[in-house]
């Protein structure tokens, strides 16, 4: 597997980054190493995750359990991944226990190591755009955090174009740590970062972690219309219903049959046609890729094994061009 550069730092990481949010919920622990393991030996050092992972954005009594499921895999691999994760949701009662604001970001961090059993985050992002927290307090923990020596450097995740533009507008007037990466949704069903988020990225240099590739497996081809299945991201956990507001609707269940000879054509499974689409946009650094079972991983790796043809990219950009200009909420 390739590495890729990120964004306009020295580092460089690999061109997929595995995503965490089912370990310790949908993927029980050892279930959740079995994946880290056959991701790490193929190649892929990039490790995402988040505080309030697997509950969603409703805390409950498994809030905190991904950290602890990596931290506990972690041992005697530490220096060899490049390790990110993310603060926002609330992880207490208190009302100072969410957002950007510098109480809640100093207890984020140290507990969140806690829960890694690791010294040091190589990306601490923001898991949402605080709307109630100004800027400048946020953008100064964040960098006492990186002086501090717990955060190597920082992103954002789920920002508009104007929030990042905004950002890294205060960070140099400030002369603050910046913002080294953007982590937004991104997949052939929702494509409308390409109209401003991912020419500012390029413009700035910011390394784009998109999520979401496979629309939460519903590019996959695997569901029917009606009501989805038991046990996968359509009908499990918290962000069930989120998940089909997104995509469980009838002109998707179109798009996905238009799809399938195309993913004929192109050699590829339903799954790796999907990836293999986000891997040809060159403004992409590297797509979060998840799975609940090992075996899973099969047709992410198989797309980054064999590059989209171009004519096949522009059939899939054709027949979802209206997917680029739609504005859909998160």
């Amino acid at each position: 597997m390739k590495n890729v550069k990120f964004g306009r730092t020295g580092i460089r990481v690999s061109e997929l980054c595995l995503g965490t949010m089912t370990f310790g919920l949908q993927a029980d622990e050892a279930t959740s190493h079995a994946i880290m393991d056959t991701a790490f030996d193929a190649g892929i050092n990039f490790i995402d995750t988040a505080d309030m992972y697997p509950s969603g954005r409703k805390m409950d009594e498994h809030i905190g359990a991904t950290e602890e499921v990596i931290g506990r895999w972690l041992p005697g691999k530490r220096d060899h991944v490049f390790l990110a994760s993310k603060f926002f949701f609330p992880m207490g009662t208190s009302p100072w226990d969410g957002g950007g604001n510098r109480k809640h970001i100093m207890a984020s961090i140290d507990n969140s190591l806690r829960r890694l059993d690791t010294d040091y985050l190589d990306l601490y992002q923001i898991h949402m755009f605080d709307r109630h927290t100004p800027l400048d307090e946020t953008l100064g923990a964040l960098d006492d955090v990186v002086k501090s020596g717990k955060v190597r450097y920082v992103g954002c995740s789920n920002h508009d174009a104007w929030h990042l533009a905004r950002a890294i507008g205060r960070s140099e007037t400030l002369g603050l740590v910046r913002y080294e990466s953007v982590q937004p949704r991104y997949n052939i069903l929702f494509r409308n970062i390409e109209r401003e988020l991912l020419p500012l990225c390029a413009h700035d240099d910011v390394a784009v972690i998109s999520y979401n590739p496979l629309a939460g497996g519903f590019l996959t081809g695997k569901h029917g219309r009606g009501e989805p299945d038991a046990n996968n991201r359509f009908s499990f956990g918290t962000a069930a219903e989120r998940y089909r507001e997104r995509y469980w609707a009838e002109d998707k269940f179109d798009i996905v049959e238009q799809l399938r000879p195309i993913a004929d054509e192109a050699g590829l499974s339903m799954a790796a046609l999907a990836l293999a689409w986000v891997l040809a946009n060159p403004h992409i650094t590297s797509p979060i890729v998840g799975a609940s079972k090992p075996e899973q991983l099969v047709d992410s790796l198989a797309a980054v094994d064999k590059p989209l043809d171009p004519e096949i990219k522009a059939k899939i950009d054709d027949l979802t061009a209206h997917y680029r200009t739609v504005d859909v909420e998160r």
